[in-house]
Parts: structure tokens; C-alpha cells; sequence
């Protein structure tokens, strides 16, 4: 019989550790590409900035519905299907970006990809966590680094590739990968029975202190959701040209990757949370005052701060929530709920900033607004204190 650590080894389980890396691969180049190439697609569809903000915002409200609705989706689909159906939708979203290229057809298919991400984002930790137990922080760990890496490749490649082949093409080009990714999951995934079902816990939308999670989560990813689209069109109105901008932001990504991996690594020596997320949240807020004081000269030391403290940001968030509650079906109640609303407050940052450029032509009160927010987390913050809100949720219920 194989023991546990020889799990991964076998030929059937490294297929599907590819598939899982090759999925989260494909679930940010439909948002990550855009940014640098917003100005040639502004020009040649005449889609205006507010609107341009919803080719991030539409997916990202996607991702919080859906994050709601995740076990009534596993009941409903079952993981294996409804990951498959995700990568599916991804792949049909990116192909119809090359017939469909005017301003409605990319919003529809920005609300369709969102849909595909979504479902993937759901469904997948849930298979993980049931085939690979004794493995499912490694597996996760590389999943969200996959995620990362494939936001890092698109915003980098975006606009050399786009010049070559032209925006409308770069954009479809994704379906490949999207494509491929669904044939290795259907792949590796023949053998594997299916499984429905899901918690039956009720999301706490009685409780305070899962909303104040909730706020708490969705404005620290409307930093990541701001920079991922607004970035590279600010540097861009600066000046700089479009694959110096993308290049920016995949540089910044990678670093995200890296402040990601390095506060998991180091999280079980701060059973208090707060002094690492008040680190963080620091950080965020002197990369925002680069860019609002000199972002030109301090172009990488903004990189270098936004990278460290958005990549670190999103897993104490996520721990954070997993600090309130014991119970398993109570985490994951508690983590639909604080994702889901999250991600629709995030949503609105990037539509934000859109509308802030329309009418100011720049994007520095939009730097400004999200700094505003990462003062509220501070204080927020403050209130973190070890096995508070555990009582608080408890009480609540």
C-alpha cells in the first residue's frame, strides 16, 4: 500500500496536480490583461473610462455571487462538473473576444468569464480538501500561486503580443490555455467519482462581526482589483509606454507571490494577527502615497510596497476569518460569506477609478480614495484581538 507522502507521486495524481496549477493558470488573464492595453482598446472601440472599469468590476461581482451561492452550487453541479463547466465557460468567454470586440461584447464577455472564474474559485478548494487532505495547504499553495503567476504572464505579455497580433487577437489567444486546462481536468478527473452535497450551515448574516470580516476583505481586495486595471493606463497617461506599464504590473504581481508565500510561511509566530496585518496594511498605504506624491521617481518603491502588502493582505484576511470560528462547516459558512460580499465590494473600485478618470483625466483621487480605505483597515484592525471575535460569533448565533 503507498503511504500518504507518496500520494502526490503516483501518475494519475501528478496529471491532476498539473490540471490544478493549469486551472488556476487561466483564472486572471481575462482581468490582467486589460490594463495595458486599455488605451488601444479605448481607441479602437470608443468605450469610455467608467466603462472601462467594468471589464473588472462585472468578473469580480461575479466571483462574490458565486462565492455565496458555493454550496448550493456543489450540490447542485458537483465539483467535477461544475470545475470543468468553470474552465469551460473561461475558454468560450476568451474566444468570443475576437468576433466580439466592441464595447457591449466586451462587457458580456468580461460577465461571462467572471462566471467561469467564479465557478473554479468555488468549487476547486473543496476537491482539493477531499482528495489530497493531508496535502491541501501545499496543493492550495500552489493553486494560488498559479493564480498569481498567470495574472504576472498576462499583464507582462499583453502588450508586446498585442502589438504583434493586435489586441482583439491577444484577448482570444487566451482561450488556448483555458482550453487545454479543460481537457488535462477532464483528463485527470475520468477516474475520480463525483461528489455533491456541501454544508448546510447557514451564512451568519446575523452577526456584526462577520460583516466587519466582510468590509474588512472586500476593501483590502479592492486595492488588488484597482491596481490590476488602473495601474498600467496610469502609468501610460505619465508617459511610459505600454509594455513598460504591463511589465510594472506584472513585476508587482510576482511580487505578491512572493509577500503571499513568505507570511504563510511565517504566520504560526504571530498568534495575534494584528502586528502583521497592521505591517501590511502600512505598506499598502506608503505605496499608495508614492504614487500620489511621485510616482514617476518612486515607481518601483510603489511596486515593492503595493506587491508586499496586496499579496500578503489577501491570506491574513482570509486566516483572519478562520480565526473566528472552530467548526468546519462554520468556517465555511463564514468564508462564503466574507468572499462573497467581499468580492462585490471590490467590484466597485475599479468602475470607481473609472469614473475618476473620465471626469478628473487622472487617476490620483482614485489613489487617494483607496488610501482612505486602507486607514479605515488600520483602525478596523484594532479591534483583532485573539479569540475575541470567536465569543462574538458565538453570541451572534
Amino acid at each position: 500500500m503507498p503511504s500518504k507522502s507518496d500520494t502526490l507521486r503516483s501518475p494519475s495524481s501528478a496529471l491532476l496536480v498539473a490540471a490544478i496549477l493549469l486551472l488556476g493558470l487561466n483564472l486572471r488573464p481575462i482581468l490582467a490583461a486589460i490594463g495595458p492595453l486599455l488605451d488601444a482598446i479605448q481607441t479602437g472601440t470608443g468605450i469610455s473610462s467608467a466603462d472601462a472599469g467594468l471589464l473588472t468590476t462585472v468578473p469580480v461581482f461575479a466571483m462574490g455571487l458565486c462565492a455565496l451561492a458555493g454550496a448550493q452550487l456543489q450540490r447542485r453541479l458537483g465539483v467535477v462538473r461544475g470545475v470543468g463547466l468553470g474552465i469551460g465557460i473561461i475558454a468560450l468567454a476568451c474566444s468570443l473576444r475576437w468576433p466580439l470586440h466592441g464595447s457591449a461584447g466586451l462587457i458580456a464577455t468580461a460577465a461571462l468569464g467572471g462566471l467561469g472564474i467564479a465557478l473554479v474559485q468555488a468549487l476547486l478548494p473543496a476537491f482539493i480538501k477531499r482528495h489530497f487532505p493531508e496535502r491541501a495547504g501545499q496543493l492550495m499553495g500552489l493553486y494560488t500561486t498559479g493564480i498569481m503567476g498567470g495574472a504576472a504572464l498576462a499583464a507582462a505579455s499583453a502588450s508586446p503580443l498585442g502589438q504583434l497580433l493586435g489586441w482583439q487577437t491577444l484577448l482570444a489567444l487566451w482561450a488556448l490555455p483555458a482550453a487545454a486546462a479543460l481537457l488535462l481536468w477532464r483528463r485527470a478527473t475520468a477516474a475520480r467519482v463525483d461528489v455533491a452535497g456541501g454544508s448546510n450551515a447557514s451564512l451568519p448574516v446575523r452577526a456584526p462581526r462577520a460583516w466587519l470580516l466582510m468590509v474588512f476583505f472586500g476593501i483590502g481586495t479592492g486595492a488588488y482589483t484597482l491596481v490590476l486595471a488602473w495601474l498600467p493606463p496610469f502609468y501610460t497617461e505619465l508617459g511610459w509606454s505600454a509594455a513598460r506599464s504591463g511589465l510594472l504590473l506584472g513585476a508587482l504581481t510576482l511580487v505578491e507571490v512572493a509577500a503571499g508565500l513568505v507570511v504563510s510561511s511565517i504566520l504560526h509566530r504571530f498568534p495575534d494577527r494584528r502586528p502583521l496585518l497592521l505591517s501590511v496594511l502600512l505598506s499598502v498605504l506608503a505605496g499608495l502615497a508614492c504614487l500620489i506624491v511621485a510616482p514617476v521617481p518612486l515607481a518601483i518603491p510603489a511596486v515593492i510596497l503595493l506587491g508586499c502588502g496586496i499579496g500578503a493582505l489577501f491570506p491574513l484576511s482570509l486566516i483572519v476569518s478562520m480565526d473566528h470560528v472552530t467548526e468546519p462547516a462554520g468556517a465555511g459558512a463564514l468564508l462564503g460569506f466574507v468572499q462573497g460580499g467581499g468580492y462585490i465590494i471590490a467590484s466597485a473600485m475599479p468602475f470607481i477609478a473609472g469614473l475618476i478618470r473620465q471626469h478628473s483625466a487622472s487617476l490620483a483621487q482614485a489613489w487617494m480614495v483607496m488610501a482612505g480605505g486602507v486607514v479605515v483597515l488600520l483602525l478596523i484592525t484594532l479591534r483583532f484581538a485573539p479569540g475575541a471575535g470567536v465569543r462574538r460569533l458565538r453570541a451572534a448565533s
